[in-house]
């Protein structure tokens, strides 16, 4: 009589593991370079970006939800700066190259500070920061930044990484109480061309001069 109980709960538990299970998939974006585990398929925005010189970059923000938690993947592709900075290069008197950061060159700074800008941005919100480190995501060099915010004591986690000239963070925000979302933190991965995933053997930085391998991670 007492073992009803017991397995009961075990099979709510059970059922409820597979449905909390069915909910997250593999979501790969060969555009991108990148795959992750999402709730479900993701809705995708298109916008734009301001980058630290103030160049205009398109954007992809891609966006779920799991319960009371939210989940995104905004994605900057970097690649058209160098044509954009330079263009407003040829159009600035010389004495405003002088005394502004706009001179032929700057673009690769812009790269180079992506991911240290786009954790700044969190300083601008109404929340506490909680930590932040440096990180890596299969040997991809990156930043994590972890808020409580104000209004609610939710909590948002978010991991800051540059490759391949694309800017990705990916950002998850659930209640107060919740567990970290382990699943969506650690499952960012990168995709090749032609969208098979990249393991480096080395650790990667997203450097402007430096040459791309010719076959990464194999």
């Amino acid at each position: 009589m007492r073992l009803m109980p017991l397995i009961s709960s075990a099979l709510v538990l059970a059922m409820s593991g597979t449905s909390f299970a069915q909910e997250w998939t593999e979501f790969a974006s060969k555009e991108e370079h990148f795959t992750i585990t999402f709730p479900g398929q993701p809705k995708v925005t298109e916008t734009t970006w301001t980058s630290q010189f103030n160049a205009i970059l398109p954007a992809r923000i891609y966006t779920g939800t799991q319960g009371t938690g939210r989940y995104s993947v905004t994605v900057v592709d970097y690649n058209p700066i160098e044509r954009l900075l330079s263009e407003r290069s040829r159009t600035l008197p010389a004495l405003d190259l002088a005394v502004h950061v706009y001179g032929p060159g700057y673009w690769k700074t812009d790269v180079r500070s992506a991911v240290v800008y786009a954790m700044s941005k969190y300083l601008e919100r109404d929340a506490k920061i909680t930590n932040v480190m440096s990180s890596f995501s299969d040997l991809v060099a990156g930043m994590i930044v972890e808020l409580t915010n104000n209004a609610d004591q939710s909590r948002t986690f978010a991991s800051i990484y540059m490759h391949e000239n694309r800017l990705v963070i990916t950002e998850a925000t659930i209640p107060k109480g919740y567990p970290p979302p382990t699943i969506f933190q650690q499952s960012l991965g990168w995709l090749d061309e032609n969208g098979k995933r990249i393991r480096y053997p080395f650790i990667y930085h997203n450097e402007p001069d430096a040459p791309r391998p010719t076959s990464p991670g194999r």
